[in-house]
């Protein structure tokens, strides 16, 4: 009887522990990721492979948003009970300035960030900045909102720097990956659809980018 008495207290005890849970918070990039071979598929694809149980990739993107976007729906992101959360944005933040006449300003963009960021900190969450990609392909500086991309992306690297937080730098290695697999100077083709939007080999190799940062 004493037996099946501590038995049952161990089974009772014993409870596996819950995979750690990783929120891509971002745009239309992170919300079309969760499709079959975008980016947060093929890392839970990967993730299902090599640490089965242990971790779960969530996509919270909406098409069209920027910072303050984000913060807005931040306590909305909070109820998923995040482990880790990566943002991926920045895009919209540039690009509707001219395509929309809208965007946000550096200051604002900061200050959205960085509060979500202390709040996260606060919570013990584990936060990963992402640099935004590329708006246009070509190799030679000639994309028309190259220069601002470079600012936006220069700000969360230094975020990233202040706080002590891990960085995945897409805009490098966008840059970097163009310079060697786009000889035509394209536009678009490259990993993107339409200049912006990832195409499968994009979506591959934005997960491969995030894999080696999420699991070093």
């Amino acid at each position: 009887m004493r037996y099946l008495l501590l038995l049952s207290f161990a089974l009772f005890a014993w409870k596996a522990k819950d995979p750690v849970k990783i929120v891509f918070f971002g745009d239309s990039i992170t919300q079309a990721g969760v499709q079959p071979k975008g980016y947060v598929s093929v890392i839970q694809q990967y993730i299902a492979q090599k640490y089965p149980g242990q971790y779960e990739a969530i996509g919270a993107g909406i098409s069209g948003n920027k910072i303050y976007d984000l913060y807005f729906r931040f306590e909305e992101m909070l109820e998923l009970k995040p482990d880790v959360v990566v943002f991926y944005i920045g895009i919209n933040d540039v690009w509707h300035k001219q395509s929309a006449g809208t965007g946000t300003d550096v200051d604002r963009f900061t200050r959205f960030y960085e509060r979500m960021i202390e709040r996260l900190k606060a919570k013990n969450i584990r936060v990963v900045l992402a640099t935004p990609s590329v708006i246009g392909e070509r190799t030679d500086a000639s994309n028309p909102q190259d220069g601002d991309l470079n600012y936006y992306a220069g700000i969360v690297r230094n975020l990233a720097q202040k706080h002590g937080l891990d960085l995945v730098d897409l805009r490098r290695e966008f840059l970097e990956y163009d310079r060697k697999n786009n000889p035509e100077n394209a536009e678009k083709g490259i990993l993107t659809t339409d200049r912006v939007h990832l195409n499968e080999k994009g979506n591959a190799f934005v997960a491969g980018q995030m894999i080696k940062v999420l699991f070093k």
